[in-house]
């Protein structure tokens, strides 16, 4: 039975952290036989492709794909769990805040018939802005757009390599909330989180945000309800305070009334326009990514020249004498 691992570590511009990674996880997961490391690189503008590449040499476990630019986290897990040759696969990112002795953690619990086993970081160590920021996240998902969200759970994750798969094809903007969607047996476990020792978070407040709107406004359709009853309170409104103002009557509270009317149609026309944003990319036949490179067999249509052979352009041809040229003719 086939039992191996493919550990996916995405990389942006992680520089000298990508060797330091490779050393850690292959010294806490030297006990399994069957060992796949799957770097993606997603277009990083340093060396860390480089240094990959020099790993990859040395080290036949590990793997790599290498994007022709920035595409973003929801890119580089498609195409890694697309990818991942072993039927488990681990995410664990390259700053290895989550020591990578933790997958035995994940792996045990799976044991117990689960697809999914998220790392539920214990102490978490990070700045303050960002834990509130990522708490409040949660927190708002759950209570106000009623998001089934598993407690807890990181990027720090284990999953089935087929499950992943039939996630990501999905094209949602989230991976956690679409494990409950698809039901997908799922568990947290605590894990240990450590501070950052190289590099920085890539993720900032306006990305936060950013990726905020992407949770709400794509798994939950309460905020357009909540537009919805707002046009029928509007419509009864309105002609209530038309007849006020025609006849004289409450003229200190129209004005007011009329802005608030105002306000709450321009959020609407912006909150059904996020929608409409969202339908039109779950429709649209955009790729995710393109891969540059890899010593993988990659597919086809996952590369910019469809899987053809990029030969060196025609170079001019060297003209005979004239003389020659009707010899030859």
């Amino acid at each position: 039975m086939n039992t191996g691992l493919t550990v996916l570590v995405p990389c942006y511009n992680e520089g000298a952290q990508v060797e330091t990674a490779h050393a850690e996880l292959t010294a806490a997961l030297a006990e399994i036989c069957d060992l796949e490391i799957l770097f993606v690189d997603d277009g990083s503008t340093d060396d860390s492709l480089d240094r990959i590449r020099r790993l990859a040499e040395a080290d036949p476990r590990v793997r790599y794909l290498s994007f022709t630019r920035n595409f973003g986290i929801d890119a580089v897990m498609a195409a890694g769990f697309r990818y991942a040759g072993r039927p488990w696969t681990v995410q664990c990112d390259a700053d290895l805040q989550v020591p990578p002795e933790e997958i035995w953690t994940l792996l045990a619990k799976a044991e117990e018939g689960y697809d999914v086993v998220f790392g539920r970081r214990r102490g978490r160590r990070d700045p303050l802005v960002r834990k509130a920021g990522s708490a409040g996240l949660h927190w708002a998902a759950r209570r106000v757009f009623r998001i089934d969200m598993p407690r807890g759970a990181s990027t720090f994750r284990l999953v089935r390599t087929g499950v992943a798969r039939t996630i990501t094809e999905l094209r949602l903007p989230w991976f956690i909330p679409a494990v409950p969607l698809v039901g997908a047996r799922y568990a947290a476990v605590p894990v240990t989180h450590r501070p950052r020792t190289a590099g920085r978070s890539r993720l900032r407040l306006a990305r936060l945000a950013a990726h905020s709107f992407e949770l709400f406004f794509g798994f939950s359709w309460r905020p357009l309800n909540a537009v919805y009853a707002a046009a029928a309170l509007g419509g009864l409104l309105a002609p209530v305070l038309a007849v006020a103002a025609l006849f004289g009557y409450g003229l200190p509270l129209v004005a007011p009334a009329q802005l608030l009317l105002s306000g709450l149609t321009l959020a609407s026309v912006a909150l059904v326009g996020r929608y409409l944003h969202r339908l039109l990319r779950d429709s649209g036949r955009l790729r995710s990514y393109w891969i540059r490179d890899s010593n993988l067999a990659v597919r086809p249509e996952d590369t910019l020249s469809g899987g053809l052979p990029s030969p060196p352009p025609p170079a001019r041809a060297a003209r005979l004498p004239v003389g020659e040229e009707r010899i030859s003719r």
